[in-house]
């Protein structure tokens, strides 16, 4: 099952992208609560590249790499990936409000579709703020 999350930020594709794909931005938005983090990152985005962020609770408790590797990347429209048995697929789609970032992924089994959808929209809409907050806006 795949599942979509999206959002559309007032804000140039090449910012947008560049804040998706540089590993020091990553690490400020990349969390779906303010009790987790990403501690570190890395990005070699080429196809055959591979990306990381360590993800891990404020706390200590527990952590996980979210890690894999670009299989298609199209400037400033679209980046796909595998991660473990899993794929992503990210659009950067420009229109009159903006740019869309639209992402598609294969569910995994742990979890329901809406706790996957949750937690992949709320990292997504941080993505939006930290674009926002690069813009002044």
């Amino acid at each position: 099952m795949n599942i979509t999350v999206e959002t559309t930020i007032a804000a140039p594709v090449a910012l947008v992208w560049q804040t998706w794909t540089t590993p020091a931005d990553i690490q400020q938005w990349n969390a779906a609560s303010d009790d987790w983090h990403t501690t570190r990152s890395s990005v070699d985005l080429r196809e055959g590249g591979g990306f990381s962020s360590r993800m891990e609770a404020k706390d200590g408790s527990m952590g996980f790499d979210f890690a894999g590797t670009y299989t298609k990347v199209v400037e400033h429209q679209l980046i796909e990936c595998a991660f473990g048995d899993r794929t992503l697929r990210v659009e950067f789609l420009t229109g009159p409000e903006g740019v869309t970032v639209r992402e598609t992924f294969e569910a995994e089994p742990t979890h329901s579709e809406e706790q996957q959808r949750a937690g992949w929209q709320a990292i997504l809409d941080n993505f939006a703020r930290h674009v926002r907050g690069k813009l002044g806006a």
